[in-house]
């Protein structure tokens, strides 16, 4: 695997403003993320960026992803707003785009089976 350093990439900060409070805790649950600490850099693209490069900068990120603690609130955040951009809970863009698309259909079949 393709192993770039990622010294050079912008580091990107998760948008505090754009993220709910944990209800379960006092503090937002940003606070607790692994990717808060030091290595945000590698959860979003820089522009015009290779694939083989992206390829292995998102799987780089999963691997943070999953070892987070708040892994599960920051996938479903990602999926709420939605984001658009960046590995979010371990998903990419695409990733969560898949998954979207997957709850709509449940949710369309479940209605249409309730109607019947």
């Amino acid at each position: 695997m393709l192993q770039l350093p990622h010294q050079s990439l912008q580091v990107a900060a998760v948008p505090s403003q754009r993220i709910p409070a944990r209800e379960d805790q006092a503090g937002p649950w940003h606070a607790e993320a692994v990717c808060r600490r030091d290595e945000a850099g590698l959860f979003f693209a820089p522009s015009k960026e290779p694939t083989a490069a992206r390829l292995s900068r998102e799987e780089a990120a999963k691997r943070v992803c999953a070892r987070c603690p708040v892994m599960v609130e920051c996938r479903e955040h990602a999926l709420l707003q939605p984001e658009p951009y960046g590995v979010w809970g371990g998903l990419t863009a695409a990733e969560r785009r898949v998954v979207l698309a997957r709850r709509r259909r449940r949710e369309m079949e479940l209605k249409k089976s309730a109607a019947a």
